[in-house]
């Protein structure tokens, strides 16, 4: 391939650089399109002064090249050659034309086109190699490189935790905190307020936010004047002034209250086709053994019948009514035949109680039957089991350094996830909690978390689980609060 004059050539914002497009064909002239970029070696005041000869570009990229095959690869176009009109002698007024006209036309000149054609591209590769390597290097990956202006710089994980801090703290401001609220505890505010605040799918640390605790969080919201806190007692903290005109709560947009009542998050969940939890339907039974069944015998009752609350209720109202037992004097009290003395009472009883009432008789009788259970879940069949439904259990350990935790049981009898339910109070309360096998039990879990935690368990359980309270065993143990007198 043999070199064409330079096409164009140009100034740069370095007044020691100068830059210009090459363009080189083939011997038959059936390309015209430019296939090699350098710099310019001297600017065209200096290639004019040469005579148009000497070294006057060195080439930083040509056709097929290693910077051309890292691309598309695309072939050269064809493009009718340039009809070459060779510089005829002439007086010196005409030359000086020609040269103005190469100073001041952008267009390709012919006297450039002409003095160039005596470079070869072997030449210009030779001023190639002559360039430093680091050079080279930087205008390749500047070439490959895209530009770096519209490309955003990823933020941390602590600057998106103080943002949605932020979020937090002026949505419960703008929508919860009510006047009559304070003065608040921070921590209720925080626990209360901030925590519901939180959009769904996110989870609120402050640990991993840049303030790494709520006092000082709530410091530097003070000395931007938008709240005031005080020590009320000692070693609490509470909210005491809010001031709502402030421009940072008026300008802040509020968003909707993503803490909705239990209805609203159930909505939520069924769009998202996340499976909701409803309490299962918890019926007693009761089987009939062999001691009690001549009490059952005159219904059609058999040994190991199970039978609900009012079947039992009504096979014994009709024993007592066939066998004429109720007493004449007051139908509150029901006489005790062999039978009712075997089935009701205990030994040291039957020789001295000859008539019980009504309540204490039905009583007494479910009392010695089996004890079995249906639980009915939510698109399940119902299953029955043998034994009474073990409660929930809470209980509240002491551990060293005098430290409390709250351990949870049977939350899979209920069908309730403990992993779940871990999640749920771990962030509410904002204490650790971990899931442990249940010693003694080989698909049991129990939950374990800091600190004295049934009132908000006791919550959690009663109010958006719907527990019945007769299945929840240990809300007693909730700390008691501290009035004031």
């Amino acid at each position: 391939m043999a070199p064409c004059a330079a096409e164009a050539c140009w100034r740069s914002r370095s007044d020691a650089a100068w830059c210009c497009t090459a363009t080189f064909w083939s011997p038959t002239g059936t390309a015209g399109a430019p296939v090699a970029v350098g710099i310019a070696t001297m600017s065209t005041a200096e290639m004019l002064g040469a005579g148009m000869k000497g070294k006057g570009v060195a080439v930083l990229h040509t056709y097929t090249d290693q910077l051309w095959a890292l691309g598309e690869k695309c072939l050269l176009p064809i493009i009718a050659s340039l009809e070459l009109e060779t510089t005829k002698p002439g007086n010196a007024s005409e030359e000086e034309e020609r040269q103005a006209t190469c100073l001041h036309d952008p267009s390709p000149a012919p006297c450039l086109q002409n003095a160039t054609e005596s470079l070869s591209l072997k030449e210009a590769e030779n001023d190639l190699m002559l360039l430093p390597q680091e050079d080279l290097k930087n205008a390749e990956d500047s070439a490959m490189q895209p530009p770096q202006d519209d490309v955003e710089e990823p933020r941390s994980s602590q600057e998106l935790m103080d943002e949605l801090l932020l979020q937090c703290f002026f949505q419960a401001l703008k929508s919860r905190v009510k006047k009559l609220d304070l003065p608040l505890l921070t921590s209720t505010f925080l626990r209360n307020y901030m925590f519901s605040c939180c959009p769904e799918g996110k989870q609120m640390d402050i640990k991993k936010s840049s303030y790494k605790k709520l006092s000082k969080f709530l410091q530097c919201m003070q000395n931007r004047k938008i709240l005031q806190v005080k020590e009320l007692s000692r070693g609490v903290e509470s909210i005491v002034d809010v001031d709502w005109k402030h421009p940072d709560i008026r300008a802040f947009a509020s968003i909707p209250d993503s803490a909705c009542t239990v209805q609203d998050s159930e909505k939520s969940k069924e769009k998202t086709g996340e499976q909701l939890y409803h309490p299962p339907d918890i019926v007693p039974l009761y089987g009939i053994s062999a001691k009690m069944l001549p009490l059952f015998q005159e219904a059609g009752r058999r040994k190991g019948d199970v039978l609900s609350c009012s079947d039992v209720k009504s096979c014994i109202i009709s024993y007592v009514k066939s066998n004429k037992l109720v007493d004449e004097k007051n139908k509150n009290f029901v006489t005790i035949n062999p039978i009712l003395c075997d089935c009701a009472l205990e030994k040291s009883e039957q020789s001295d109680v000859a008539k019980l009432k009504w309540e204490d008789l039905l009583s007494r009788c479910m009392e010695r039957l089996q004890p079995f259970h249906q639980l009915s879940f939510h698109g399940q069949e119902p299953m029955i089991r043998k034994g009474s439904l073990d409660p929930i259990d809470i209980i509240v350990a002491q551990r060293a350094s005098n430290k409390k935790v709250t351990l949870i049981k049977n939350l899979e009898l209920y069908g309730l996830d403990p992993h779940s339910v871990a999640a749920v109070l771990q962030q509410r309360v904002q204490a650790s909690a971990t899931v442990t096998a249940l010693p003694g039990s080989k698909d049991r879990a129990q939950v374990q978390i800091q600190g004295n935690q049934v009132t908000a368990l006791g919550k959690l359980l009663l109010e958006e689980y719907s527990l019945p309270r007769k299945y929840i065993q240990g809300l007693e143990k909730a700390p008691k609060s501290n009035k004031k007198k």
